[in-house]
């Protein structure tokens, strides 16, 4: 872990955003297509703590980006060259465009500042997607990843950060996978290699400085 010195000067408000990954309800939400991630999502706090984050960026005026993963009711556009597409074909909860699937979850609150990125294709919620020129638009340094799930679509986002040249935190409980022993095993010998591990808490106290983003 890093120190509070090492990990405040990353977490600049003015040079930080905050990133939440596929925190939609039909993922995470009651209805989930994924009833056991949404389980551990919730059950392990994760969800919670990407709302915490959440509103601390709110209050210290740190962008927040949502990345959404959804897809049209005609299948267009969408990946077919992996296992894992062509189950989501088959699941009784589809992520359709304009439907409550891809709607943010509770309790995490959306501001109108903040910015939605839906996706059609692919596995990661940065690549071949809008946030990259985003991010740089809107002079970003650091990234605050967070979300689901730990086996796919983080460490996704992770890499692309760090290929991208932006620097990575993670907030390990402010992310979720399944089995839950997963996402900690993950995290400490992929995701630390390449990104600032540190909590919730750690980066909430370092957030707590309002400063407008200019």
């Amino acid at each position: 872990m890093p120190s509070h010195a090492q990990l405040r000067e990353l977490l600049d408000p003015v040079s930080t955003v905050l990133l939440t990954v596929e925190c939609q309800q039909g993922v995470v939400g009651p209805e989930s297509a994924l009833p056991e991630l949404a389980r551990e999502a919730r059950s392990s706090g994760a969800l919670r703590n990407v709302a915490r984050l959440v509103a601390g960026a709110h209050t210290s005026g740190v962008q927040v980006v949502h990345a959404v993963a959804e897809r049209r009711p005609d299948g267009r556009g969408a990946n077919r060259n992996a296992r894992l597409f062509r189950a989501a074909e088959r699941l009784p909860v589809q992520q359709l465009s304009g439907s409550t699937a891809v709607r943010v979850a509770p309790p995490i609150e959306v501001a109108e500042e903040d910015l939605v990125v839906r996706r059609l294709h692919g596995l990661s919620p940065i690549h071949g997607t809008e946030v990259d020129a985003l991010l740089r638009n809107l002079g970003c340094r650091t990234l605050i990843v967070t979300g689901v799930s730990a086996n796919v679509a983080i460490p996704n986002a992770v890499f692309d950060a760090v290929n991208l040249g932006y620097t990575a935190v993670v907030p390990a409980d402010a992310v979720a996978g399944v089995p839950a022993d997963y996402t900690p095993a993950m995290i400490r010998h992929t995701l630390a290699l390449v990104a600032t591990v540190s909590t919730t808490d750690e980066v909430l106290g370092c957030l707590a400085r309002p400063r407008g983003r200019g």
